[in-house]
């Protein structure tokens, strides 16, 4: 019997405001143990810093332009998880760390992706081997660097379908800061892309207009009215010339200034609208079950069932947390990585082969 790995996996997402972390125990392939979860929030000067720097790269250039702030940003960032990764090994055993980084820019088409994270300086503070920097070998392979969870996501799907809890063909879709979905044939042949905005564009709008980091379960969005001029408006003219062709988004391909003038109640629902008409444009006919933040915005997914046909449940109705999907995803992607199994695919990423990712670090 193929012998497990135990992993931490580590995910910021694009949403900047903390870290997800879990460790599971895998062969790599069909085995998932789930064995501890966490979140740590970023302090509010480091979120409100990853934030600034974000909004100032709009263009590859950009990252030149700051790289000073980056580089300080950079070591910020990987402290705040070399002191969770101590932490939670005080608790729990593993082997290895899968440590994501934060996604400062992402262009498929330049093919280039820019996650921070400084993988030697975190296996020397915490004795462990790192595996890190995910997508370059993608993308030196044609591929658009993302989206990476969908091996995981299959992976899950046939622990959970040999336990007779899940039917196939099955979806899984995440609405983190960018939404992404995996659809699963009933081969266990996987399909993937970026669909469209997840959190970014509501997050957005409530940080410009607002004190508040999110519209807490979608409470906001549910007292305003749908501004259908600058709805229709934004589909006519943005979206179908902007997003509709690509298998990978970054938050920069999205921004709030159509909404201009709106009042907060009547811009959150336009927003949290128009984000859900996105997605249900790019969603197959499988059931869905929803992972990530975005789930917990009960307007988004009430007005995304409305539009569509499908069954869209919750992946916390499986016994999962549907939270920490995507930390899970990178502790397994980290397995598979120091196995030497591909983590992206043709049809996951478009890159040319079934590729192997990561670079591992043994640094102590």
């Amino acid at each position: 019997m193929e012998k497990n790995l135990s992993a931490l996996g580590f995910m910021s997402g694009t949403s900047g405001d903390g870290v997800d972390s879990s460790v599971i125990s895998s062969n790599g392939k069909d085995s998932i143990i789930i064995k501890y979860n966490r979140y740590d929030t970023y302090p509010s000067k480091l979120s409100n810093k990853i934030h600034r720097i974000k909004e100032n790269i709009s263009k590859m250039q950009d990252l030149l332009k700051y790289s000073s702030f980056i580089e300080e940003l950079e070591r910020e960032i990987t402290e705040f998880h070399v002191d969770i990764a101590i932490k939670i090994s005080k608790k729990i055993n593993y082997d290895l760390i899968g440590f994501h980084g934060h996604t400062l820019y992402h262009n498929a088409d330049e093919k280039i992706s820019k996650q921070i994270g400084l993988g030697n300086s975190l296996s020397l503070k915490t004795n462990k081997t790192v595996v890190y920097d995910f997508r370059q070998n993608d993308i030196k392979n044609g591929g658009e660097g993302a989206p990476l969870a969908p091996i995981f996501h299959l992976a899950l799907i046939k622990t959970l379908f040999k336990e007779s809890k899940v039917k196939i063909p099955i979806s899984i879709l995440n609405i983190g800061g960018i939404a992404n979905i995996t659809e699963i044939d009933k081969n266990f042949k996987i399909t993937s892309r970026d669909i469209g905005p997840g959190n970014c564009l509501i997050d957005k709008w409530m940080r410009k207009n607002s004190n508040k980091p999110f519209d807490k379960d979608g409470n906001l969005a549910m007292k305003g009215k749908i501004d259908k001029f600058i709805f229709d408006q934004y589909m006519d003219n943005y979206y179908y010339s902007k997003i509709n062709s690509k298998r990978s988004l970054d938050t920069n391909d999205f921004d709030i200034s159509f909404a201009k003038g709106l009042s907060l109640d009547n811009g959150i629902t336009t927003v949290t609208d128009l984000t859900s008409e996105l997605l249900s444009k790019k969603i197959g006919n499988n059931n869905i079950y929803v992972c990530g933040g975005g789930r917990k915005n009960k307007y988004l997914i009430n007005s995304l069932k409305n539009k569509i046909q499908n069954k869209v449940f919750l992946i916390d109705d499986l016994n999962i947390d549907g939270d920490f999907v995507e930390s899970q995803a990178f502790a397994f992607i980290a397995i598979r990585s120091y196995l030497g199994l591909p983590i992206s695919f043709p049809s996951t990423t478009n890159c040319k082969t079934p590729t192997v990712g990561g670079t591992i670090i043994k640094n102590f």
